[in-house]
């Protein structure tokens, strides 16, 4: 059995209903390719990275199934791009854009829970990262790996690999990219501590987040780290919700006020970890309207992820009879009850 099938993901059933999901065949066949992949002629490097540009803003903006039904054909035209390099300059190029392109392949599979491309995604990232002349793109893929190893609960090198990736990043306050690359190292590190419940050294990455993210001041977009201080306080939430204090996080997270810059997707995933934490409170209404805020901001996120189905499920246990509100949500979910 597969890590995802633990959790219950993907949800093929659902996603059948709403019309399947486009690309992974695609994507598996890719892969399987190994490094025989089929190029194909690519367009302009101007219009090479405005197709990697719209994906990635569509993944951040909750479009992922369009944009996991597009990645496929842009890798295989990138491919294309970087056989026809004709000098190091062009090469090195080409190979900055797959590494971006596979790094967004893999955090779009991990999000329908299809951890095994989302390995083989970033694998493909640090082979293409390494010949870049970007050392920083390969310390964001550590970043991306320790991801992938937390939902395999393999903490301890899960934060050796953090610890790598900062160990690449040169730090220079007047330099964002390593400013919000450190960032976002250090939020990873807290939910690894955090999940293996070792608060101390989540509390340690924390403070080191918060201190990168007073020096960024806002989210930035630099390697797609989308770290910032408002991404700070929404890990300091999850990391409460994580080491045991839920009326802690549910507090905490309904009251901060999370800036406008901050990713539809990752504000979403905020409101369904403040559902998560209301629901181990035992306020149900406090729930449902945090799930109401999830799906009003990233309603396909909400409606395929795996912690919003157990919360769902908890609150119907939880209650004798069910609301008409959890009713309609759940038919939303298409849970039957």
């Amino acid at each position: 059995m597969e890590t995802q099938e633990l959790y219950d993901q993907p949800f093929r059933e659902l996603l059948e209903e709403d019309g399947g999901l486009p690309g992974v065949a695609e994507l598996q066949t890719l892969f399987a390719e190994g490094s025989y992949v089929e190029a194909v002629e690519p367009p302009s490097w101007g219009e090479l990275s405005a197709d990697l540009a719209s994906i990635q803003q569509d993944r951040h903006n909750d479009y992922t199934r369009r944009a996991l039904m597009r990645m496929p054909v842009l890798l295989r035209q990138l491919h294309g791009a970087l056989e026809a390099s004709s000098t190091e300059e062009e090469r090195e190029h080409a190979y900055r854009m797959l590494a971006r392109a596979y790094g967004n392949t893999a955090q779009l599979t991990y999000r329908f829970g299809w951890f095994s491309l989302a390995s083989s995604g970033l694998d493909r990232m640090e082979q293409t990262a390494a010949f870049s002349g970007q050392p920083l793109l390969s310390a964001h893929a550590l970043q991306q790996r320790a991801l992938i190893l937390l939902s395999h609960a393999a903490y301890d090198t899960a934060q050796q690999l953090v610890q790598r990736s900062l160990d690449l990043i040169p730090v220079d306050p007047r330099d964002e990219n390593s400013v919000a690359l450190s960032g976002s190292a250090h939020l990873r590190g807290a939910m690894i501590a955090a999940r293996d419940r070792n608060k101390t050294r989540a509390e340690e990455h924390l403070q080191e987040a918060a201190r990168f993210g007073d020096m960024v001041g806002h989210e930035s977009t630099t390697y797609d780290t989308n770290f910032g201080p408002g991404n700070v306080e929404i890990h300091r939430v999850a990391v409460a919700l994580e080491t045991g204090d839920p009326g802690q996080a549910a507090r905490l997270g309904s009251q901060i006020r999370i800036p406008g810059d901050v990713k539809a997707t990752r504000v979403g995933h905020h409101w369904q970890d403040v559902a998560r934490a209301w629901t181990l409170s035992g306020d149900y209404a406090a729930v449902l309207k945090a799930l109401d805020s999830a799906r009003r901001v990233a309603p396909q996120q909400t409606r395929y992820h795996p912690h919003v189905h157990e919360t769902v499920h908890a609150i119907a246990a939880a209650q004798r009879r069910s609301s008409g509100t959890l009713a309609h949500f759940s038919a939303w979910l298409g849970i039957k009850h």
